[in-house]
């Protein structure tokens, strides 16, 4: 049995007043980019529900791979996007237990039907290991189920229209594009927004439009109104969290690393099974540089790694790219973007995300995901490394600092820093800092403050919001130690509403599947389960990874500064061509009539940039707001 690569894209409707036909089509072809050799589309024998599947085939072009899928019995129907990489494994316990006699195709969303008809929709889920966005419709019940991945890796938007229809699909567009749909912008969300760089998870940009949370399923029974929906979480990375460390890994260090070693090669083998070429993306980092190196020792051949650079110094990882690929001996592409380039995919950016995104290593991303897609059809990706591994310095920070504080009481540092927030010191922006610093409950709260911004870019939105941050849902100290109450928080936001977000739109958008095998359910486990000493001494962070990537790349050669994957945009932006494209974006009279910015803050934001040399991150926030509000209303 071969599994059959599709990137596809999903989409449906319940109780639409209008075509269907027609509306499931415009659905479908907002997400063309996704999947765009087949299209599918089934409507239930009463007409209230309509399913929808964009595929990009591979391999298999025949009707058995075609979606949406009906179970054998009839009983179900399916639209699916992503991988089930332990597929086989399903499918012989499938037949071993003679649940199924036979498959009539070799696709692993066949295999996932027939479970979930064996063993019920949790039970399935529960033994799948992988990616994916599912819409299940059991024609039995009238009920619809929406499920997402464990982690967040694909995407899956959910919610009622103005005109009362519930509606789903892979992209945001997708829904924004039904016949009638008015809904209004979420003003609430924009000081996270402001804040971030980006929406989190369930909220979006749209009212009564949301983002259904990883590990999560969402049930709506017919009439399929607002009232009629449930959720259950059938997997949780809080509870992943604290289980491992209540349950801590026994082993010494060097076992820990040998286990590690064990389960990512176990992912990775898995997530290289294609009939197409697969590759990988490879800076010059411990992430990338460990799965490349897996995934060689693993295959007979070379491997494909993509790679890019800038001319730029300290944001330039291509050249020790190339030798850490030499050093393994892939085949190796590179790319050197330019300003040009970066100004030249600006323009799709709104597009590509469907709303308000500005993490601006987008663009780097997107160029690299561009170039990739020009040699191979999947790759493999080193994200996760960080917020599993401990390996950003915000985490020694906010440790450091707060072992300096804990010992003070509340009680005492709160007033102390309300006194020094209210002196004349708060004038300078670093006593600021350290008195709200000082009135931090717990390190939660401490990392939390490091994505404060100082009080002009908190007036940029006329409407302030009540959108809770994700990163409040559990106590302060809910796991012991400290590093891993911060990392549990990124791994809540941060990593599935910026990182895997930014990975997919700019892949899909050119029709690459990129897979993440640092994301297994396995390895995020044992992850969880290692104590801190494994992770970090001192300033440097990943131990038990470095130590499983120096098993195959000299340590001198990795023992450099980390640039990240980023981009000059703060220079660019001084240049003449984007400096006009910025200041048309935020023209007054613009912002005056659309009424959500402020434009005497936006206007004060940007000649400090301008006139003064002073760089705020929201200034980029700024410009995708206005792009995404140029694209959707022009």
């Amino acid at each position: 049995m071969e599994r059959k690569n599709r990137m596809c894209g999903i989409a449906g409707f319940c109780n639409l007043k209008g075509d269907w036909k027609e509306n499931i089509k415009r659905m479908n072809a907002r997400m063309n980019h996704r999947g765009p050799d087949a299209e599918g589309i089934y409507v239930s024998e009463d007409g209230c529900v309509a399913l929808g599947h964009k595929r990009l085939s591979i391999v298999d072009l025949s009707a058995n791979g075609a979606q949406p899928m009906h179970s054998h019995s009839g009983r179900y129907v399916m639209a699916y996007n992503g991988e089930i990489y332990n597929y086989k494994k399903v499918a012989d316990r499938l037949m071993g237990e003679q649940r199924v006699t036979a498959f009539r195709g070799s696709s692993d969303t066949e295999v996932l039907l027939e479970a979930i008809e064996a063993y019920g929709l949790e039970k399935a889920i529960a033994m799948s290991k992988g990616m994916f966005a599912i819409a299940l419709y059991d024609t039995k019940e009238k009920e619809l189920f929406l499920l997402r991945d464990r982690v967040g890796e694909k995407p899956l938007y959910y919610g009622f229209t103005s005109g009362g229809a519930f509606a789903f699909a892979s992209e945001i567009g997708a829904i924004a594009s039904l016949e009638g749909f008015d809904n209004d912008i979420n003003r609430d969300v924009l000081d996270i927004y402001f804040t971030h760089g980006y929406i989190p998870a369930p909220y979006s940009i749209y009212q009564d439009i949301f983002k259904l949370e990883p590990g999560t399923i969402l049930r709506i029974q017919c009439p399929y109104g607002k009232n009629d929906i449930s959720m259950s979480t059938y997997w949780s990375m809080r509870e992943a969290a604290r289980n491992g460390q209540t349950h801590l890994f026994k082993g010494s260090e060097a076992e820990a690393v040998d286990e590690l070693e064990r389960l990512l090669k176990e992912s990775i083998r898995e997530q290289m099974v294609a009939d197409v070429p697969v590759g990988a993306f490879l800076s010059a980092g411990i992430d990338s540089s460990t799965v490349v190196a897996l995934m060689q020792s693993l295959n007979s051949g070379k491997v494909r790694s993509f790679t890019i650079g800038m001319e730029e110094k300290g944001y330039n990882e291509a050249a020790a790219a190339k030798e850490i690929a030499r050093h393994l001996d892939t085949e190796h592409t590179e790319l050197y973007i330019t300003e040009r380039d970066a100004v030249a995919v600006i323009p799709k950016l709104a597009g590509m995300f469907g709303e308000p995104f500005a993490d601006s290593s987008q663009i780097p991303t997107y160029l690299v995901s561009k170039m990739t897609r020009e040699h191979v059809t999947v790759s493999l990706s080193g994200d996760g490394g960080d917020e599993l591994f401990c390996g950003y310095t915000s985490y020694e920070s906010v440790s450091r600092i707060w072992n300096k504080m804990k010992n003070i009481p509340y009680y005492i540092r709160k007033p102390c820093s309300s006194l020094v927030l209210n002196s004349p010191l708060a004038k300078k922006q670093i006593y600021r800092t350290k008195g709200t610093l000082l009135g931090a409950k717990g390190p939660g709260q401490l990392y939390e403050i490091s994505y404060e911004t100082d009080p002009l870019t908190k007036k940029i939105s006329k409407s302030h919001g009540n959108c809770p941050y994700k990163y409040n849902q559990y106590e302060e100290g809910f796991l012991e130690e400290v590093n891993h109450n911060v990392m549990l928080m990124d791994m809540l936001m941060y990593h599935p509403d910026d990182i895997l977000v930014k990975v997919d739109r700019a892949a899909m958008a050119v029709s690459l599947e990129t897979r993440v095998p640092m994301l297994d359910k396995d390895v995020v486990e044992f992850a969880w389960s290692l104590p801190i000493e494994y992770k970090r001494e001192g300033k440097t962070g990943k131990k038990v990874l470095r130590d499983v990537l120096y098993r195959y790349v000299p340590k001198e050669m990795m023992e450099r500064p980390k640039k990240g994957f980023s981009i000059p945009i703060d220079k660019w932006l001084l240049k003449p061509e984007l400096r006009e494209w910025a200041e048309a974006l935020i023209d007054r009279k613009t912002l005056q009539r659309q009424g959500i910015l402020d434009a005497d803050v936006v206007w004060k934001i940007w000649n400090d940039f301008t006139e003064r040399g002073i760089w705020r991150i929201q200034i980029w926030f700024i410009l995708m707001f206005q792009q995404w509000q140029e694209m959707e209303f022009r």
